[in-house]
C-alpha cells in the first residue's frame, strides 16, 4: 500500500498535509505524534472513512476510491476507536459480521468454522452466547478483534486499540496485534499513544508532527530521543537493551 501527498482540510484550516509513505506488508506498523498531528486522519483516509482532498492512497495497484466496497472488505479490515453496535447480539453473532463481505449473511458450514475458529483463537469459547454488552472491556474488545479475524483480510487497521482499556488489558490488545502479524500473516496497521507500545511491538514507526510525517523507519531509527524530543517538544530518555528501545519516559 502506497500512501501518496494525501491532504485533508476541515474549515480551510489544513490537517493533513503532503503525507507520503509506503505500508511494509506483512509487517507492524505504528502511527505516533501528538493529539492533532493528523494520524487518526490518515489512518480515515487509508480505509476510506474520510474523503481525502488531493492526494493518493494505492492499494494492490490502484486508487483505494475505485474499490467495490464488498471486494475492499475482503482484503482490508478497520477497527475505530469507538465501536457501539446498539444491536442486542451475541458474541458469535459479532463475530459473524465477519464474514458478511463474503457470504451477505448466508453463512455456508465453512464460514461458520471461520467463525468458530476466529472465537477459539481469541479464547472467546466460554462467552460466545453471551450478549456484547455483558462483557468486560477487555472482553469485548477480543470480541472484535474475533470479528476481525473471521473477517480475513490481509490488512487490519486498527485505530486507537488501546482506548480506554487498562494496563492489563491494553498490554494483552498489543500482544493480539502481534500474533495477528506473526501467527495468522497479516499487515497490522495500528495509531498508538502510548509511545512504549509502540516501540515495544511494532517493526515500522511513522512519527507525525503538525500535519506532516516528521519521521519514517524502523523502531530504532524512529524511537531516538532527538526525533522523539522534537515531535513532543518535551525531553525524553530511552533505555537501550542491545541496540534497541526498552523504556521511554520523559
Amino acid at each position: 500500500m502506497k500512501i501518496r501527498q494525501l491532504l485533508k482540510q476541515y474549515d480551510g484550516k489544513t490537517v493533513v498535509d503532503g503525507v507520503s509513505f509506503e505500508i511494509p506488508k506483512g509487517k507492524v506498523l505504528s502511527l505516533i505524534g501528538p493529539n492533532g498531528a493528523g494520524k487518526s486522519t490518515v489512518m480515515g483516509m487509508i480505509s476510506r472513512l474520510v474523503a481525502r482532498d488531493a492526494g493518493l492512497v494505492e492499494f494492490e495497484g490502484k486508487d483505494i476510491k475505485d474499490w467495490k466496497s464488498h471486494q475492499l472488505s475482503q482484503r482490508l479490515a478497520i477497527l475505530t476507536q469507538s465501536n457501539h453496535i446498539q444491536m442486542k447480539l451475541t458474541v458469535r453473532e459479532l463475530v459473524a459480521f465477519g464474514r458478511f463481505p463474503y457470504t451477505r449473511g448466508r453463512n455456508t458450514p465453512e464460514d461458520e468454522q471461520i467463525i468458530q475458529q476466529a472465537i477459539d483463537y481469541m479464547e472467546l469459547g466460554p462467552f460466545q452466547d453471551r450478549f456484547i454488552d455483558e462483557l468486560s472491556g477487555g472482553q469485548r474488545q477480543r470480541a472484535y478483534i474475533a470479528m476481525v479475524i473471521a473477517q480475513d483480510t490481509d490488512y487490519v487497521l486498527l485505530d486507537e486499540p488501546t482506548n480506554n482499556l487498562d494496563i492489563y488489558h491494553a498490554t494483552n490488545m498489543m500482544k493480539i496485534a502481534r500474533r495477528l502479524c506473526d501467527e495468522l500473516g497479516k499487515t497490522v496497521i495500528m495509531v498508538l499513544h502510548e509511545i512504549n507500545y509502540a516501540a515495544f511491538y511494532s517493526d515500522y514507526i511513522c512519527a507525525f508532527k503538525d500535519g506532516k510525517v516528521a519521521k519514517f523507519g524502523t523502531v530504532e531509527e524512529v524511537m531516538t530521543k532527538e526525533t522523539l524530543s522534537e515531535i513532543y517538544r518535551v525531553d525524553f530518555e530511552i533505555q537501550m537493551v542491545e541496540g534497541k528501545p526498552l523504556s521511554i519516559y520523559y
